[in-house]
């Protein structure tokens, strides 16, 4: 039976808002096309310049839309989906954190229920971000597939893994968290040597992004790339040599550990 709506959304939160802007600003899916809900009235009017339709009522949402995005915390996730008792959503994409695919088909239990589970980073919110998802339980659909795909591709650049493996993207992005506290480091060692605020930020920034571009562009490894920035710039092994005595690589280690413990699954 055709549903009324293409995409309906549960929860709006910040990923929400994320992929509402960037099929509607693309018009990948018309604005009459979608359902949000949420509890937060203010929220729900925050998004009213995009033109889709919004409501309280959950179940609604669940009963008239092909495609049934969750974007909530856990705690809010389990009660809703007791809400939903008698509802039969067949086709869930997630962008929760910390609650695997097995747990949203027994959460919602009823009937047959293919599950995309996604993670998804800060920068997505600009549509320069990083999205991996687990599609298995689409793959013999293309449409599905690509449909999918495509709401994520105004994101950023889309990666499709399995789901044991999300846990590794989640720790290696880290929500962003690693180059924004790399980026604050290294405005506050500006400012200390003499930098403005605003000169230490542009310096920081365009280096990392640089960097970034070098890094995708070029075939060297980033050791060989590591040997000609400090053959380019002799001081520069000085910086190396510290980061070594200090165990850079063994804190980033131990954060994408402490980060990924948590990225599917309870731990």
């Amino acid at each position: 039976m055709k549903k009324q709506f293409k995409l309906g959304v549960i929860g709006c939160g910040q990923n929400a808002i994320s992929v509402l802007r960037g099929v509607v600003l693309s018009d990948f899916i018309r604005e009459k096309k979608i359902i949000v809900s949420d509890k937060n009235e203010e929220i729900l009017d925050g998004i009213g310049y995009l033109g889709v339709r919004t409501t309280f009522d959950n179940k609604f949402v669940a009963e008239n839309s092909e495609y049934l995005l969750f974007a909530l915390n856990q705690k809010d996730f389990f009660g809703i989906a007791k809400d939903l008792e008698g509802v039969r959503p067949e086709k869930v994409i997630s962008v929760m954190s910390g609650i695997t695919k097995s747990e949203i088909k027994n959460s919602l239990g009823i009937g047959f229920i293919k599950v995309a589970r996604c993670v998804m980073d800060l920068p997505c919110s600009i549509g320069s971000g990083v999205v991996a998802i687990d599609m298995h339980d689409f793959n013999k659909s293309t449409d599905d597939t690509d449909f999918i795909s495509n709401i994520f591709g105004y994101l950023g650049s889309v990666i499709s893994v399995e789901e044991n493996k999300l846990n590794a993207v989640s720790g290696i992005c880290g929500n962003s968290v690693y180059g924004l506290m790399l980026i604050d480091g290294l405005i506050s060692a500006g400012i200390k040597y003499g930098l403005t605020k605003n000169e230490a930020k542009m310096v920081a920034v365009q280096s990392l992004l640089g960097t970034a571009e070098l890094v995708q562009r070029e075939e060297n490894t980033v050791d060989e790339l590591v040997i000609q920035a400090c053959n380019q710039e002799k001081f520069a092994i000085n910086a190396v040599k510290s980061l070594q005595d200090n165990s850079f690589s063994k804190i980033i280690s131990n954060a994408v550990d402490a980060c990924s413990a948590q990225a599917v699954g309870r731990k």
